[in-house]
């Protein structure tokens, strides 16, 4: 006699990706260990790609939660990466080989000066070896295969740029750039500029923004050349690193841990949308597709609900509702 299968599940797993796995990777992880767990087959997808290099928040959506996953692709994001001074690679990260060197190291003022120069709409050009398409191909295999690759220009959007101002050991950063012209306090116009051959950033960015190309031009501003040699998102749209569970979590469920001690809701994703709550015929109506009316909401995109059960996306505009993404999930009083 066949084992039962657990439901196939609905919501967000928030996977701490670790260095050295692809986002492709994670996912078939998730799968893996649901299948090993007993559940049924559930629809699994990523909410935001992370290099194999890079590490941190990696949103994985289940079930219908996938619905979502093009949302997560457009939201911002929040990355901690280290740009190393004094050489470029092709792939402008530790991969690639260097391919040019400069002996100018920036001083700590210059760097923290620079950052408002990157905050803002800037125009920046992906990297060759990126996942992008050209003529069809993989602009990385192009590059992989020697061949000039050149991306267009594109406008994308820094929120915010800063120093890291903490350590990993929770000790205070150097504070050379809170000082005049880089020099330590009590300011001493004879003493040295402090230079850096490494520093710590924190971006707030828009979707389509590439971190090594952020560090690329950083280093060329400040009259040298860099790569990332560390490179972790820490925030994706709503999702932040505390709630990350690590890969050693992920496969317990696999060996029978229960999963709803680490599934976040399907609304989780949702936590910038205001709620419309719907009695039972207005439920109905959006589980059809049918446009409701009469709303006292203001404008804009609410997730419907019919008590916690969420039935649909919608779009407010002059009291009318219309169904822009629906969700298939039994009412609690069915």
């Amino acid at each position: 006699m066949t084992e039962e299968k657990k439901p196939a599940p609905n919501g967000w797993i928030l996977l701490d990706k670790p260095r050295g796995l692809g986002s492709t990777q994670a996912v078939g992880a998730v799968k893996r260990n649901l299948r090993e767990g007993g559940y049924a087959k559930t629809k699994v997808g990523h909410g935001g790609t992370l290099d194999p290099l890079a590490e941190g928040v990696l949103p994985i959506a289940l079930g219908e939660a996938t619905k979502l996953a093009g949302r997560m692709l457009d939201a911002s994001k929040v990355y901690e990466f280290t740009v190393q001074f004094g050489e470029e690679t092709d792939t402008l990260d530790t991969e690639g080989e260097v391919v040019e060197r400069s002996d100018r190291r920036p001083p700590m003022a210059a760097i923290a000066a620079i950052c408002d120069h990157f905050t803002g709409e800037i125009d920046q050009v992906p990297p060759a070896y990126s996942a992008l398409k050209v003529d069809g191909q993989r602009a990385y295999d192009r590059a992989r295969r020697g061949e000039d690759v050149e991306l267009a220009t594109r406008r994308v959007t820094i929120h915010s740029l800063a120093l890291a101002s903490v350590r990993d050991d929770g000790d205070e950063a150097p504070s050379a750039f809170d000082t005049v012209a880089g020099r330590p306090d009590p300011y001493d116009p004879q003493a040295p500029l402090e230079l850096a051959d490494a520093v710590t950033l924190v971006a707030h960015v828009s979707k389509g923004t590439y971190i090594r190309s952020l560090a690329r031009d950083i280093a060329r501003a400040l009259g040298t050349v860099g790569h990332v040699t560390y490179l972790r998102r820490t925030r994706a749209g709503p999702f932040r690193e505390e709630q990350a569970i690590s890969l050693d979590n992920l496969n317990e469920i696999g060996k029978g841990a229960p999963l709803q001690d680490l599934l976040l809701p399907l609304e989780a994703g949702l936590d910038d949308i205001p709620a419309l709550q719907l009695d039972p015929d207005s439920a109905q109506a959006v589980r059809q597709g049918r446009v409701i009316s009469g709303l006292p909401q203001i404008d804009g995109l609410h997730l419907a609900k019919s008590g916690d059960v969420p039935v649909a996306l919608v779009e407010v505009e002059g009291g009318t509702a219309r169904v822009v993404r629906g969700f298939n999930f039994p009412d609690v009083a069915e």
